[in-house]
């Protein structure tokens, strides 16, 4: 399928088979870091293997903590007790916000002296709601460059618990996330955090909490932006649960659901089902609502083409506040919908590894498609003939973004082939996507 500058994909006819997902990156990076936290070792299979986690991984090796990688994504961590070892460090986390911030928030409460960098769009993204959480308990933490972005500089200090810390909730779920997990080893008392204003992405913090309780801290939500933790009952805090496996990544599977639509199908995705902890999986109702026959199981999502009598997909309009991630993959899947699919709620893409409403929008046109964009929304409507399709000759730019190149591939079922520059940034959460991608289709 070419080489690594870009390469050329399509024009598909037909897709199907079965793929087991890699490990979700957002239980990862959480299991990771409760697992460093922990009393006791703790063994993580199904691991993600990809440059987020190995950024994590990297840094808490840095900071003195035990972090074994053996064959076949299983990785095994031996607890710290709440106490890094080392107590001075300078952190390069890349542009792993999953990593960075949780990390950010353990590493405010363990009184070192700690740098926290990253690459030059991790510089842009903002930390500014979560340092101002932090400061509420005392945390010394100083901008080195542009207010409110890292490079940040934790000081030592003398964290004291407060009974209530309010913090944004608008700009994304991570900073609530990083807060939920570090207070609990400060909190000599209860610790009630209040979100201020909306609290996007919710599911990744429903993530957050479930995996804190598999480590034996029980989070209670007595109203809608409430979360109280509780009052430490041990030094150690966070108890390891000796094993955890890690379900596969729904956001990564939106790409072969979209697949089996768009395709024909059947295509299975295998390692997240109904009884998944990740709000990512209701892309697969998203795609239900577009025409797409979806069936589940406990463990398995699968979609054998669409059921409209068309044989087409339909426009929607969806708030997508709960799946950000995955709904880029139906602003790429809109391309192969009749009628227009309008995208609300997804303010959050402007703040990710680019400007993703922007990126998007970009691309799409050079296909052909017609898009409307706004500060939380976009608007998409296929070329309204075959002959209005593009196949650009620059090609379809990823902006050193993931999610924009695996979403292009389905690109590749219009009637033109097209090509995909810098396919490798796949490597921040699914370095086999293409050669995975290539295996079902035709």
């Amino acid at each position: 399928m070419g080489g690594s500058k870009s390469i050329e994909i399509g024009p598909f006819q037909r897709a199907q088979g079965s793929i087991v997902l890699p490990g979700s990156k957002s239980i990862s990076n959480r299991a990771l870091l409760l697992a460093a936290l922990s009393s006791g070792q703790t063994t993580l299979s199904n691991l993600l293997d990809a440059d987020d986690t190995q950024v994590m991984r990297s840094a808490l090796r840095t900071l003195g903590v035990s972090v074994l990688d053996r064959s076949n994504h299983v990785c095994v961590v031996d607890g710290c007790s709440a106490q890094f070892p080392i107590r001075e460090a300078d952190l390069f986390m890349g542009n792993a916000g999953t990593a960075i911030r949780p990390l950010t928030a353990a590493l405010a409460m363990q009184g070192g002296n700690y740098r926290l960098s990253g690459v030059a769009r991790m510089h842009e993204r903002p930390i500014r709601d979560l340092v101002d959480g932090l400061r509420q308990v005392g945390a010394d933490i100083a901008y080195e460059l542009q207010e409110g972005y890292p490079p940040i500089k934790i000081s030592a200090s003398a964290i004291q618990i407060q009974d209530l810390v309010k913090v944004r909730g608008d700009v994304s779920s991570q900073f609530l996330t990083a807060l939920l997990m570090a207070l609990p080893l400060i909190a000599t008392a209860p610790v009630r955090i209040e979100v201020i204003g909306e609290l996007i992405s919710r599911p990744y913090i429903e993530i957050t909490l479930k995996l804190m309780a598999r480590f034996g801290v029980i989070v209670t939500c007595p109203d809608s932006q409430s979360f109280v933790i509780p009052a430490k009952t041990d030094a150690a805090v966070y108890q390891s649960p000796g094993h955890l496996s890690v379900e596969g990544d729904a956001s990564s599977a939106s790409y072969f659901l979209a697949l089996g639509a768009i395709g024909g199908g059947p295509v299975r995705v295998l390692g997240v089902g109904r009884d998944s902890i990740q709000g990512d999986v209701a892309f697969a109702d998203a795609l239900a609502l577009m025409g797409a026959k979806m069936t589940a199981g406990e463990d398995w999502i699968e979609v054998a083409g669409v059921q409209n009598a068309n044989g087409k997909l339909s426009g929607i309009t969806l708030d997508c506040t709960e799946i950000p991630d995955a709904a880029m993959t139906l602003a790429v899947a809109a391309l192969f919908a009749e009628g227009e699919t309008r995208l609300n709620g997804i303010a959050s893409w402007r703040v990710k590894e680019t400007d993703r409403i922007a990126a998007m929008a970009k691309e799409l046109r050079k296909v052909g498609a017609s898009v409307q964009e706004g500060a939380d929304y976009i608007v998409v409507s296929a070329p309204a003939r075959v002959d209005l399709w593009r196949s650009p000759a620059e090609g379809i730019d990823t902006y050193d973004d993931h999610r924009m190149a695996m979403c292009f591939s389905l690109a590749g079922f219009g009637p033109n082939a097209l090509k995909i520059n810098d396919p490798n940034c796949v490597a921040k959460t699914f370095p086999d996507y293409f050669a995975e991608f290539e295996k079902l289709i035709s």
